[in-house]
């Protein structure tokens, strides 16, 4: 089946009973049990939900892994795959990634001694020369957020596999309609759901996707003994969302490309990080993994006066945090997605007060253009 017809067939007449086309919404804490002993399958919702398993079941479905788990936020995706790790165990960590996983990394698991350091994930050679005797993970955004660097999934992978360690990928930007890193070698996938999986903006979610029974199985013990899950009707949305998921990234992603090669042409934009411009840094590799460029651009200016001013002057874009839903976002990283990344380390990678990141929409991209046209004059 074409991965089209699976994201739209996700969920459909899962319910025998009825034979309802849309997924029921099993909002219940608890289920009776037919007899001492015996189970129905579901017991409690923490540990499992009809909704959520179809939503996890289809995640995991069209990323081709072993299993899907959601969670109420990427956030909390990303807590329950460190959980994986114990005290004294190092994490190579993307430089350029988004700022709350950095936090997380920093303020969270640090205490509790997981090692981590960060690393140009671009260059192999960079992130084999940072492999310690601790090294047990490598943890990669590509594209990154929010300088679109493209990482070699398939050569990191291999690395991983020389060198007894597992390989976690980031796979909010593209989704699994143009990447799928599991197939490329990968061990563990992480969304925030809430982007382009939901695609609403309006509902919180997060997505771990992991290859192997056996990580399978302990992913699945830290989800129900945390209890960290999301609930029956959040569920459902993730579900409704994703039903939409190929039209929408396409869409996310045409009028991208239009974007970006309008951008290239204005007189006050110094530098276009899209990986479908021919010019962009790792644009081979990104062709070789990946079937599309997605819907974010991050964008440098000349004058760091005028993102004030284009922030202020946007009308039909909308200025707010997140990414990935049908409306067009901007967003200004070093004050807002990266602040929790020290100063140094944002300027010396790029993430300045001249840089502004842009979530394209799926509207006209002749209304986004002209939006933007207006506030930059």
């Amino acid at each position: 089946m074409h991965l089209e017809s699976k994201i739209v067939h996700i969920g459909v007449n899962t319910d025998p009973q009825t034979g309802s086309i849309s997924t029921p919404i099993y909002n219940t804490a608890s289920f009776a049990h037919p007899a001492l002993g015996q189970s129905t399958g579901y017991d409690y919702t923490r540990s499992k939900n009809p909704t959520r398993q179809v939503a996890e079941d289809g995640l995991a479905s069209l990323e081709n892994g072993t299993a899907g788990f959601v969670f109420p936020s990427g956030m909390a995706a990303i807590a329950a795959v460190l959980l994986l790790y114990k005290p004294g165990d190092h994490i190579l960590l993307t430089d350029d990634c988004y700022g709350g996983t950095y936090r997380i990394f920093q303020n969270i698991f640090a205490k509790f001694s997981i090692d981590f350091s960060t690393v140009d994930t671009t260059s192999l050679s960079a992130i084999e020369s940072s492999i310690t005797p601790s090294t047990k993970a490598i943890f990669i955004e590509t594209p990154t957020n929010p300088l679109m660097k493209i990482a070699d999934i398939a050569a990191i992978a291999k690395l991983c596999r020389c060198n007894n360690m597992q390989l976690i990928v980031d796979n909010t930007f593209l989704t699994p309609y143009f990447q799928r890193p599991l197939d490329l070698g990968a061990d563990i996938v992480i969304h925030s759901g809430t982007k382009y999986l939901a695609g609403h903006n309006d509902l919180l979610c997060g997505v771990v996707i992991v290859h192997g029974e056996q990580l399978s199985e302990k992913v699945k013990f830290i989800q129900n003994a945390a209890g960290s899950i999301l609930s029956p009707f959040d569920s459902w949305l993730l579900i409704r969302g994703l039903k939409t998921l190929a039209l929408r990234m396409q869409r996310h992603n045409d009028n991208a490309k239009k974007i970006a090669a309008w951008l290239q042409n204005q007189k006050h934009i110094t530098q276009v990080y899209y990986p479908g411009l021919p010019t962009h840094p790792g644009k081979t590799i990104h062709d070789k993994q990946a079937s599309g460029y997605g819907g974010i651009i991050s964008f440098a200016v000349d004058n760091a006066a005028l993102v004030p001013q284009i922030l202020n002057k946007v009308t039909f874009i909308q200025f707010a945090e997140s990414l990935g839903g049908v409306e067009s976002l901007i967003t200004f990283p070093a004050r807002q997605t990266h602040m929790d990344i020290p100063e140094a380390v944002r300027e010396k990678l790029g993430i300045t007060d001249k840089l502004l990141r842009l979530s394209v929409g799926i509207e006209s991209s002749e209304d986004i253009i002209a939006d933007l046209k207006q506030a930059l004059q």
